[in-house]
């Protein structure tokens, strides 16, 4: 999935800031986890978003730039890339594996961030 989304100029222009990679430091990898669970339990998961398409900032949170990079941002962007249909929850399966895609991006993020 990383993949594929690297080839869109769009997905692929997002990056972690130093402020950032600074809060994933202090906070550790499995708090941003944490954090990525509970902000898609509530802006994603359910069937109806009554904001839907708005209800991801571009900043303010790692987990909210990855959601855009990796095409989590809204029912019609997993849609579009996960083929994940609007209109009904997502199953713990679908949550599990957009948590994942969304945590290997932030730690390529952290790895590219060394060099």
């Amino acid at each position: 999935m990383l993949y594929s989304l690297s080839k869109s100029k769009f997905r692929s222009s997002f990056h972690l800031k130093e402020k950032e990679r600074t809060y994933i430091k202090e906070k550790g990898l499995d708090v941003i986890r944490k954090h990525a669970y509970d902000l898609l339990e509530k802006r994603l998961a359910p069937a109806c978003i009554p904001n839907d398409g708005k209800q991801t900032p571009m900043r303010g949170h790692p987990v909210f730039i990855a959601q855009h990079a990796t095409a989590a941002c809204c029912r019609n962007c997993l849609a579009k890339w996960y083929h994940i249909p609007k209109g009904r929850d997502l199953t713990k399966a679908e949550l599990d594996y957009i948590v994942d895609v969304i945590m290997s991006w932030i730690q390529k993020e952290m790895e590219n961030g060394k060099k």
